[in-house]
């Protein structure tokens, strides 16, 4: 029984890591659109505990965005296949490079007491 038992843990962990595989793949993808759209990009990996990670985009015309990756690990290959250069923290000139819109102004305000609420 502990052979067979065996056998099917390494059958998992070959499933599991060509799951991986996919969705780094697909996170890939993402950036690369994300890239193509801003005209070029940075990013940054910051971890969101069991949940996994958070790959923040900032492209060069100051748009910004996100993807969440279920474990660093997918995250980090995911901006290593899409070439983007992975910042260590957000600060400095990096996030100098974000520009916001009305939008997110009244999303800030809104979330302050007695703020307008976001349309």
């Amino acid at each position: 029984m502990a052979d067979t038992q065996q056998v099917d843990e390494q059958v998992d962990d070959g499933k599991q890591a060509a799951r991986a595989e996919r969705k780094a793949a697909k996170l890939a993808k993402e950036i690369g659109a994300f890239v193509r759209d801003h005209g070029g990009a940075e990013g940054q990996i910051a971890y969101l505990g069991q949940k996994g990670a958070r790959i923040v985009l900032v492209g060069e015309d100051g748009g910004w965005g996100d993807l969440v990756a279920p474990t660093h690990a997918i995250a980090l290959s995911a901006v290593e296949k899409s070439g983007i250069t992975v910042h260590e923290d957000f600060d400095g000139d990096f996030a100098a490079k974000v520009r916001t819109g009305p939008y997110e102004w009244t999303r800030m305000a809104g979330i302050q007491l007695g703020g307008p609420k976001n349309a």
